[in-house]
């Protein structure tokens, strides 16, 4: 163990003593900080040779006082997080080691609270650990929801649609979208400003897809088609029930803005994305989950479903109610078997984002382009 000026030991068992909440150490600034009830406490440190193996001493001591060993940490972590045995009561511990690697693992914990995640975020204010703790509904319903979100939505201009960062701006407006906490001017603002920005348009997507801002009207013919369509939804009928919720302001909303993302998509990760949303949208059509397969085969496979002899007796009684949607039918079927299946000739190995993935993409996005037009009653045919 790296030895310790006298006066930084008694200091720092000075501080453990008095039971901190978190601890956390500023390496580059060579100061420990303290939480406690009362507020903050600060020790600076006095290194007398290199400063990164006198933080690494002072990371013993606070495990030693901690989990009664200086090799603890990582020894203790690393063996909970593997057999997943991160303990609620060990969190606690976690948030006083003064380490970022324990801050994340309790961030992760499921039984995070909210009042340890008002630590954790005292201890490592950082996105990514926001949108961990954003995806624990606990954290959500808590006063540290509104919190975190707020430090996105301010984060978020930061970020760049690079390969690597799309993911996180998909993520960051998806969380930040659950109910309770946004208000509706900062959850207006944000969607103007995804109109330069397609992640935070699939982030939209995928938190309110029967709710965007900024609502289309209904398909011209929703109403004639309705006639026949309703009894159908009302008893049952999943394929009825879907067609009236696509050609419905919520539906058409959702296919405008699908259509969207898909015209100009920065990233690969967005366009898988929109083929999940899409996937997963559609996925009445589909009770059999994803197939898997090129658009090819996807679009001569809706083909043969929607022939009046094919299909179950859901589908074949929503062409009787609807004749003329037999297009849309088949466009349904073919937007609810979107996968890597279909991206995988196209992309096949390669890394490209923006025009040049997009001249790849060409084949598959555009004929699925015309398929959205159809539904939102654009085109026929």
């Amino acid at each position: 163990m790296t030895d310790l000026t006298s006066e930084d030991t008694f200091r720092l068992n000075v501080l453990l003593a008095n039971k901190p909440l978190a601890i956390r150490i500023d390496e580059s600034g060579m100061v420990v900080w303290g939480l406690s009830e009362q507020g903050e406490s600060k020790v600076p440190l006095h290194s007398d040779g290199r400063p990164e193996r006198y933080v690494r001493g002072v990371k013993e001591l606070i495990s030693g006082h901690i989990l009664g060993s200086p090799g603890g940490y990582p020894i203790y972590l690393r063996r909970w997080t593997r057999m997943g045995q991160m303990r609620d009561e060990s969190l606690e511990q976690l948030l006083m080691l003064g380490e970022p690697e324990a801050v994340v693992a309790a961030v992760c914990a499921p039984g995070l609270t909210d009042e340890l995640a008002r630590r954790a975020w005292w201890a490592m204010e950082d996105a990514e650990n926001a949108r961990r703790m954003l995806g624990n509904p606990a954290i959500v319903a808590g006063r540290m929801g509104r919190v975190l979100a707020r430090y996105l939505l301010e984060f978020l201009p930061f970020e760049t649609e690079t390969e690597t960062e799309t993911e996180k701006m998909m993520a960051s407006v998806r969380l930040v979208l659950q109910p309770g906490l946004i208000d509706a001017e900062d959850r207006l603002s944000l969607w103007r400003k995804s109109a330069r920005k397609q992640a935070y348009l699939v982030g939209f997507l995928q938190a309110l897809p029967d709710d965007l801002p900024q609502p289309v009207p209904a398909r011209g013919d929703a109403e004639d088609h309705a006639r026949g369509l309703r009894p159908l939804a009302q008893a049952g009928n999943p394929y009825a029930v879907l067609l009236l919720r696509v050609q419905a302001s919520p539906g058409q909303t959702f296919l405008k803005t699908l259509a969207t993302v898909l015209a100009k998509p920065p990233t690969q990760d967005v366009v898988q994305a929109s083929f999940d949303l899409a996937r997963g949208y559609f996925s009445p059509m589909r009770p059999d989950g994803d197939p898997y397969l090129p658009l090819e085969a996807l679009v001569e496979e809706a083909r043969d479903s929607a022939r009046a002899d094919h299909g179950s007796e859901g589908l074949r009684a929503c062409r009787d109610a609807a004749p003329d949607l037999t297009g849309e039918i088949a466009a349904m079927r073919v937007l609810s078997g979107l996968g890597y299946g279909v991206l995988r000739p196209v992309l096949r190995d390669s890394t490209a984002i923006g025009s040049l993935m997009r001249r790849k993409l060409g084949p598959v996005i555009d004929p699925l382009l015309e398929r959205i037009d159809m539904l939102r009653g654009k085109k026929n045919g």
